[in-house]
């Protein structure tokens, strides 16, 4: 099978609803950005055949990914786990890895222990999953996040450690699975934040990072082009298990939910569903894709009106 890839879309009529929220730093004992994944992975679960309409306007699209092997960096919680769950239950053999082995791992997942910091935890990483499987289809770099931080008075250390988790590790993992996606005509799936795209503060370091990951993307979808494509999913505000914590309680994620034009945050689900796509063969690369509900009311609108209290 060294050469074939699967994917294919199948039209179902019920709707996905997601779970996920905000992210932990890789440092602090965590590898990424959000939640538990299970119902939504569920209903995310894909089946054979060509598309077809089976649930009028309110349906969507399915996939099949049986026969393929993925790698999810940072794959055992939040959007990550997310993410993994989606593409296990699309029939794929799935690969996380993060820097300690989550108790339980999650029925049908095969883990590595890896810091993907590391050249050579990401050699072995990638040599594992060729001894295992033979081949790699898909490589989703989710791996990053970061403590808030303002850049006066903190540590430099902290920054290019930030800097090198959200970027030069990407990087590393891309460019060691190259031979193994070019053989199999297989995709890189980076997973941005808007962070990257609008000013950042309290997490500078963070956000030119990942801006630098967009980069980094365009470049290989060039550079790799036409065996291997390169695209990223950019999230914006997100939902996971972490962000009671980080907004302060339920309260405060209604009120970040509300600041999206969705109504809500983005899920694990609704980035899963994103990368279930960018996984099937086809011709998109190079591009950025928006998983952020219509962005973010800006902040005028709301003074604008009254409401700033």
């Amino acid at each position: 099978m060294a050469g074939s890839r699967l994917g294919r879309p199948t039209w179902d009529g019920g709707r996905s609803s997601g779970d996920s929220p905000g992210d932990r730093f890789e440092d602090e004992g965590e590898e990424a950005s959000a939640v538990n994944a299970k119902g939504d992975a569920d209903r995310t679960a894909g089946v054979d055949g060509e598309a077809r309409g089976t649930g009028g306007a309110s349906g969507r699209v399915r996939y099949d990914h049986t026969g393929s092997v993925v790698l999810v960096t940072g794959g055992t919680r939040g959007l990550g786990a997310g993410i993994a769950g989606a593409f296990l239950a699309a029939g794929a053999e799935v690969v996380v890895c993060a820097r300690r082995k989550p108790e339980p791992l999650p029925e049908g997942l095969t883990f590595v222990t890896a810091d993907v910091r590391d050249a050579a935890d990401v050699d072995r990483l990638v040599a594992e999953v060729e001894e295992r499987y033979g081949r790699l289809d898909t490589v989703v770099n989710n791996a990053g996040g970061s403590p808030q931080a303002l850049l006066a008075g903190t540590s430099p250390r902290l920054h290019a450690r930030i800097v090198e988790l959200n970027l030069i590790a990407p990087l590393l993992v891309a460019q060691r699975a190259h031979p193994l996606l070019a053989t199999s005509g297989g995709s890189v799936i980076m997973i941005g934040s808007s962070s990257g795209t609008r000013p950042s503060p309290g997490t500078s370091a963070y956000g030119a990072a990942k801006a630098g990951l967009h980069h980094l993307a365009a470049c290989l979808a060039a550079e790799w082009a036409p065996r291997v494509r390169v695209n990223t999913v950019v999230v914006g505000l997100a939902e996971t298990e972490d962000s009671a914590d980080h907004y302060g309680g339920p309260a405060g994620v209604a009120r970040m939910g509300a600041a999206v034009p969705a109504g809500r945050m983005a899920r694990p689900a609704d980035v899963a569903e994103v990368c279930l796509w960018l996984a099937v063969p086809g011709y998109v690369t190079g591009a950025e894709i928006l998983v952020h509900g219509g962005g973010e009311i800006p902040a005028w609108r709301r003074i604008a009106s009254g409401h700033d209290g």
